[in-house]
């Protein structure tokens, strides 16, 4: 009888394997880490959304300094010339002038994936690619300027790693616009290749492979 209860056992331990095995694989997103990566329309929408600005005061006064205006026109200025640009005819000037000003702007890091050296989004990462088409489509982000930037790590040459993160920023932007109807005028893609590592003290890790998204939070250049 004993025997024969072991028996069951393993035949039943099989079973409970085979089904596991077959399970579909989590629809949750697997960074190049291999850590799950549950990266939500809601959490692109808090990360890219504008922070709330501060009320006036009464003893602010009517006429601000030329001073205090002058970046924020300096700022509208640069993304009036960018937007509608091919990614590739923006010059390194541009390229640095941009990430200047999005330094301080609402971002987030997303570890897209792409199929080896293509520019074609990888099947584990549309679902990333998805949440933030929705999230920019949101009331809440919903007409604002963004910089789509390609970052690589430091493998390769740099002539090589520029071409390969701008072509990979012009993948995002054409899915997005394709998928959901995204003006690509609203939409700035760049590419930094690995001048720009997210972790320098380790130059070949993952995370130095990211697509950056920054709201420049310019609606008054948004297409109506």
């Amino acid at each position: 009888m004993k025997s024969a209860a072991r028996g069951l056992i393993a035949i039943l331990s099989i079973i409970t394997l085979g089904t596991a095995l077959s399970l579909p694989p989590s629809s949750a997103f697997a960074g190049d880490d291999g850590n799950s990566k549950n990266i939500t329309e809601d959490d692109i929408v808090r990360a890219l959304a504008p922070a709330p600005k501060k009320p006036l005061t009464r003893g602010l006064s009517i006429g601000a300094p030329q001073a205090d205006l002058a970046p924020n026109a300096a700022e509208t200025k640069l993304i009036q010339s960018v937007r509608g640009r091919s990614t590739r005819s923006l010059s390194s000037t541009e390229r640095e002038e941009i990430a200047s000003v999005a330094k301080d702007k609402p971002n987030i890091d997303l570890e897209i994936t792409f199929d080896y050296n293509s520019s074609n989004i990888s099947a584990k990462s549309l679902a990333s690619v998805q949440a933030l088409g929705r999230a920019l489509t949101s009331p809440d982000l919903k007409g604002s300027t963004f910089v789509v930037a390609g970052h690589t790590d430091a493998a390769g040459g740099e002539a090589y790693n520029q071409d390969l993160s701008e072509r990979r920023a012009d993948s995002i932007k054409r899915y997005l616009v394709e998928k959901y109807s995204i003006s690509a005028s609203d939409l700035v893609t760049v590419g930094y290749g690995k001048s720009k590592l997210k972790d320098p003290s380790q130059p070949m890790a993952e995370a130095n492979r990211r697509v950056q998204v920054v709201n420049m939070e310019n609606k008054t250049t948004a297409s109506k």
